[in-house]
């Protein structure tokens, strides 16, 4: 399992008249979470974009717990159970401090540039080979 984390504080624009987060501004954030994952394990998307590979969003899901509200300083918790082969599902949790606000999953498919689905190069599958061995020898200490 991969996991990494993002901070953001919500801005105005986010929520409605009362201060509460909008619901679409939740799917914003998992790209946050997912780009975010991508670089830490050292493959920002641009560079995985550059090599001519593309992840579109073939599904996405989003419970709603607890509104995230105006000037929240709100973790994205992303979390990658299996290692990709033609799809890449990713878990999210949408937490202020403690609390659980929002959870949900995209599951993405490589595409290169002409669209046709494709696995990835063998250079970004030993990429997260080495994520997932990395996470493994962390919960083995």
């Amino acid at each position: 399992m991969i996991q990494s984390r993002a901070e953001i504080t919500v801005r105005y624009a986010e929520t409605d008249m009362m201060g509460v987060v909008y619901h679409g501004s939740y799917l914003p954030w998992f790209e946050v979470g997912r780009t975010t994952l991508m670089k830490d394990l050292g493959l920002p998307y641009r560079d995985l974009e550059a090599q001519g590979f593309l992840l579109p969003v073939l599904e996405v899901n989003v419970k709603y717990r607890r509104p995230a509200k105006y000037d929240d300083v709100i973790t994205i918790v992303t979390t990658m159970r299996e290692k990709p082969m033609l799809r890449i599902r990713l878990e999210y949790e949408v937490k202020r401090g403690d609390e659980l606000l929002a959870t949900g999953h995209t599951v993405h498919t490589f595409i290169d540039r002409e669209g046709k689905v494709v696995r990835p190069p063998p250079q970004v599958i030993a990429v997260f080979d080495a994520g997932f061995a990395a996470a493994d020898r962390s919960a083995t200490t």
